[in-house]
């Protein structure tokens, strides 16, 4: 098979879809790979490296064009809208429950879009999502601590505090894999962490393994608005695989925290848990709502890009030489996992959360479903 990886061009994305190591892999195996040039530039990886690797090393349009399969980190952008088309097999990040224009796009070209985050193993888990949570969770604390500065607009406080004054208090939406990581380094900084999730026994589970100031609520309205009102940062790590994540503060709520208090919501690649929450960039990554400071960049992860391109590599891999050692259709017909990701196809839409959020059909088996 050929295989095509193109360098990653949204705003400040330094990911690579596979390291040298992997294109490796994949050469033993016979297959044919190009990527385009400096496509790992940003993760520290040389043109030099892919070639020694057994890469053909090329300019984005020979890539895009020769590829029977292309691999990528994040959704492809407007300008490469044009290089899709309906026997090309593209395995990437998706979210496409967040984007209407990018579902139509990709309907109207045709191709063949797996979505590495609705990809499941055999218990259910999402293992190709799972580094970049990780990633993005530990990001999310970091970024608390940065935002809660009054230099970068915030309440001025320290994650946590010194002897004789209160550290940071901190709520967290969700008890995944973000909210797991984002508390494990919260609590870390010496933060107080407070998890409100649903789900009351990972909630239980999370109480027995995280230590400190650490509490647990369940989550509904009254128990979020509580919460809030005396949060010094909220992040929002909510989970619904595939579809839009689901408003937990809204517009309203936000009069309830503090002035120059800080979300971070990691949920916004999926819409965000936040109303007021929007996509933002590493370049311009930040904005007020009624005195509070949102964070809401769409690829935290692009910002450790090494760390990121081995992590996602580590999980994508043998998925990868699945796809192009069987062909796709042999592939998801032996894991019924592996086809939990095929998002859109022939222009129409095969995961059911997708269409529900813009109220499309979908085809299911050989059924199609409103």
């Amino acid at each position: 098979m050929f295989i095509g990886i193109p360098k990653e061009i949204k705003d400040n994305e330094y990911r690579v879809a596979l390291p040298p190591g992997g294109v490796r892999e994949l050469v033993k195996r016979k297959h044919e790979v190009w990527v385009e040039t400096e496509a790992g530039a940003g993760s520290g990886f040389t043109d030099a490296e892919y070639e020694l690797a057994g890469a053909k090393v090329r300019s984005a349009d020979e890539v895009w064009r020769r590829a029977e399969m292309i691999l990528k980190v994040k959704e492809p952008q407007p300008s490469e809208y044009p290089y899709l088309h309906e026997n090309l097999l593209l395995f990437t990040y998706l979210h496409l429950a967040a984007s209407e224009s990018l579902t139509r796009a990709l309907l109207d070209s045709g191709v063949m879009g797996i979505a590495y985050e609705t990809v499941e193993d055999k218990e259910g888990r999402l293992p190709l999502l799972q580094p970049m949570s990780e990633v993005a969770g530990r990001m999310a604390t970091q970024i608390v601590a940065q935002y809660l500065q009054k230099p970068e607009g915030g309440r001025g406080i320290l994650m946590g505090g010194i002897p004789g004054v209160l550290p940071a208090r901190v709520v967290i939406l969700g008890g995944g894999t973000v909210g797991t990581n984002a508390a494990q380094v919260a609590l870390g900084m010496g933060a107080q962490v407070t998890m409100l999730d649903v789900n009351t026994e990972r909630l239980r589970y999370l109480d027995e393994v995280l230590h400190g100031r650490f509490a647990t609520l369940y989550s509904n309205e009254r128990n979020i608005a509580e919460c809030i009102e005396t949060a010094d940062a909220v992040i929002g790590g909510v989970l619904l695989p595939g579809a839009r994540a689901p408003r937990l503060i809204t517009r309203e709520m936000l009069s309830l925290m503090p002035r120059a208090s800080v979300i971070v919501d990691v949920a916004v690649d999926q819409g965000g848990c936040v109303e007021t929450t929007r996509p933002t960039t590493h370049s311009d990554p930040t904005y007020f709502v009624d005195g509070v400071l949102h964070y809401g960049v769409a690829n935290m992860p692009g910002a450790v890009p090494r760390t990121s391109s081995f992590g996602l590599a580590n999980a994508t891999l043998r998925y990868i030489l699945r796809l192009a050692d069987l062909g796709a259709d042999e592939a998801m017909a032996l894991d019924p996992g592996l086809a939990k990701g095929l998002n859109v196809r022939q222009g129409r839409i095969f995961y059911k959360a997708v269409a529900q959020a813009f109220g499309m059909e979908h085809l299911l088996g050989a059924r199609v479903v409103v």
